[in-house]
């Protein structure tokens, strides 16, 4: 029987998904083109036809899971639970998410840093994006609930910072653990991450 057809988008998932275990094991400095296509079973050619270098595919692969992440928070906090359980709910989904793409964790938290201007001011751009998921999620919160205090973009961003500082002293990125071995290290992050936010949002000064 013959292997069935890959669409484009389908090989392009597969070499950013290819980059993500490559760069989990070996870090991004040292993955190389041809790593990537041997894991996504592609030739060189191929991957230059998707992507014009390593970098635009680790952007894309950024920009993607991080697109993912920040629908998956919006849906776990727009219930119509009361305030407080919507960030409960919205920071379990988040962390729990993380916890399921092992692989992913590396690449979004730490090698995108380091991996080209244009990654990392791609990745200061996703971080306002958060941040300002979290504004948005406040100012729905406050139609039920007019007490609850607006939260600025300033605010937002410094809370984001702040957990992303938590997720990453939690894969201590200098023992390499951020590729395989997560599991139950964001979960444990919950409560922190719930006071943050929580400290924030009801701080009167």
């Amino acid at each position: 029987m013959a292997a069935p057809t890959r669409t484009p988008e389908s090989v392009r998932r597969d070499l950013t998904t290819a980059l993500a275990a490559c760069v989990a094991e070996k870090g991004y400095a040292s993955t190389t083109i041809a790593d990537i296509v041997a894991l996504a079973r592609v030739s060189k050619r191929t991957f230059y036809e998707h992507f014009t270098a390593k970098e635009e595919c680790l952007t894309a692969l950024y920009e993607h899971v991080c697109d993912r992440l920040m629908l998956i928070i919006r849906a776990a906090a727009s219930g119509d639970q009361p305030w407080p359980q919507r960030i409960s709910d919205g920071a379990a989904a988040y962390l729990g998410a993380l916890e399921t793409m092992p692989a992913f964790t590396r690449t979004m938290l730490i090698e995108v840093q380091a991996a080209g201007h244009r990654a990392f001011m791609l990745r200061q751009l996703t971080l306002q994006r958060f941040a300002g998921t979290l504004v948005d999620l406040v100012e729905v919160g406050r139609l039920s609930d007019p007490d609850l205090r607006p939260l600025s973009q300033a605010q937002a961003l410094a809370i984001v910072g702040g957990i992303n500082e938590l997720l990453l002293h939690a894969i201590d990125p200098y023992t390499g653990s951020a590729g395989a071995d997560v599991e139950g290290r964001f979960a444990a992050l919950h409560t922190d991450v719930v006071r943050l936010i929580s400290a924030v949002l009801n701080h009167r000064g």
